[in-house]
């Protein structure tokens, strides 16, 4: 039996999960991480504690599976994007925090570039639109306000990354000083046609070449883990940035294909195959991976508020005790009864970009209990991952066959109808859901030999349920409308 090792860097814990050749989860194991806010709209965690929670995680895994080092064949790697880190590279010490993909601190720089008229080159050049959540603001900020980091990175000695980069040195031992292709994608740093570093945004934003790391594609073979690491001395094969792992795990490798994560708030991602698609509706266009010699491009869209709209109902409210009760509360009613929840508490995201948007609670009578709050809650989700989903149907040629789902929330089955109902096509959700760490491991095993193809990774992926829409037109319109009047009111231009 082959065995893949799957590292996956999150926001909130580093994770290791190993797989055997079908994709069957073996080990798993799990750190918390620990994130610091020292002031308003600032997002930190130490990038020393990412590095040796990951590689305590590895240790764990190995040894809950029963297994060597050496039986594992290759490892893959995913991580959070846009996440930025400096460090030396003469000791591999931080010279910083990690400032985080959540953190807001650039937002004056991002301004200064829209008022410069910028937004349509960076756009056209990066696929992405001008904000504080991509990398480039963050390092500007950094050499910008770190003591003495500007002068050390034009004397050579900088390094720069986001947090594959990081785990990458620290995995070789300083040999390695690389950034995948999806994860560059996300600095505002890569032209997305050539998939190199754009000379002219490098000079815009004064930002010197000896610090970048080099774009490498998704399936290199990197190296293999430093000696005296983990026993044995693992190929390391794969790496991806988060959501577009989990866009690979769900095998969503034809044009048309989606997938949709439910987790905090929802990532949504739509493959446009092997040409940049621009939208037209304010989503990002993204690399989606680039292997065997191929780029494939994908249109992405972000919800802010899917699963906390549900911690807002047992914390907020307290009309839950438990996050899983949400669905028993809401299914005691047979629709809301005309309540309507837009739930814009940190501002609306795609497609519409209204920061200043609040939160809105509408259409309430005096039988408006409890349940049909509940439901409300449920319906926002389907509603706003419905709105980005027209977006991208509109932007592109190819109509949506399926939406496949992961991520905590798809385990809801009246969520997961009711999105069916309102996108009117199936939501399959598979019998795998650690469809990110998969996905990062069954790129790994492609360049490793244990797949030879990638029609070989779709057959390990397994209907767990299909979810087939069974509203009518005219009852989908009537929610629809109810929606769409909800959400103009809580827009801040009324």
């Amino acid at each position: 039996m082959s065995y893949l090792l799957a590292l996956d860097q999150g926001t909130t814990s580093s994770r290791a999960i190993i797989f055997n050749e079908h994709g069957k989860v073996q080990a798993t194991a799990q750190r918390e991480t620990h994130i610091k806010t020292p002031h308003s709209g600032w997002v930190e965690q130490d990038a020393q504690e990412i590095w040796t929670t990951q590689i305590a995680v590895v240790q764990q895994a190995l040894a809950s599976a029963r297994i060597l080092a050496k039986d594992i064949k290759a490892i893959g790697l995913t991580n959070q994007r846009e996440t930025t880190i400096v460090w030396d590279k003469r000791n591999s010490k931080p010279l910083s925090p990690a400032i985080i993909w959540q953190d807001r601190r650039a937002t004056e720089w991002c301004n200064q570039l829209t008022l410069q008229n910028l937004h349509n080159k960076i756009h056209h050049k990066t696929g992405l639109r001008i904000d504080p959540y991509f990398s480039a603001g963050k390092l500007v900020w950094l050499l910008e306000n770190v003591a003495g980091l500007r002068e050390l990175a034009e004397q050579g000695h900088v390094a720069f990354g986001t947090v594959d980069s990081w785990l990458m040195w620290n995995l070789t031992q300083g040999a390695e000083h690389v950034i995948e292709a999806s994860n560059a994608s996300r600095t505002m740093l890569m032209n997305l046609q050539t998939q190199q570093w754009d000379e002219e945004l490098l000079e815009l934003f004064n930002i010197p070449h000896s610090v970048l790391p080099k774009i490498i594609s998704s399936d290199t073979y990197v190296a293999d883990t430093a000696t005296g690491l983990l026993g044995a001395n693992i190929p390391i094969t794969g790496i991806l940035g988060d959501q577009q792992s989990a866009l690979f795990g769900q095998s969503c490798f034809e044009i048309g294909t989606a997938k949709n994560t439910y987790g905090t708030g929802c990532f949504m991602l739509f493959n446009t195959g092997h040409e940049v698609q621009f939208s037209q509706n304010k989503l990002l266009s993204t690399l989606a991976w680039k292997c065997q010699n191929q780029t494939t491009y994908a249109l992405e869209g972000s919800v802010f508020m899917a699963g906390a709209i549900v911690q807002w109902l047992r914390d907020g409210l307290g009309i839950i005790q438990h996050s899983n009760e949400v669905e028993k509360l809401a299914c005691q009613v047979k629709d809301t009864d005309g309540v309507v929840l837009v739930p814009a508490f940190t501002g609306l995201g795609a497609p519409h970009w209204d920061s200043d948007a609040r939160a809105l609670l509408c259409g309430m009578s005096r039988g408006t209990n409890k349940a049909h709050i509940a439901r409300a809650a449920l319906e926002s989700i389907a509603f706003q991952v419905s709105d980005v989903l027209t977006a991208m149907q509109s932007d592109i040629a190819h109509p949506l066959k399926e939406l496949r789902v992961d991520g905590g929330a798809s385990q809801n089955d009246m969520l997961m109808q009711f999105q069916a109902d309102i996108l009117n096509v199936p939501v399959l959700r598979p019998k795998m859901l650690e469809s990110t760490a998969w996905g990062a491991a069954a790129m790994a095993g492609l360049k490793s030999g244990i797949f030879s193809n990638m029609s070989e990774i779709s057959e390990s992926w397994q209907l767990d349920r299909a979810f087939e829409p069974n509203m009518g037109i005219d009852q989908r319109q009537f929610h629809l409308n109810q929606w769409q009047t909800a959400l103009k009111r809580s827009k801040s231009d009324i």
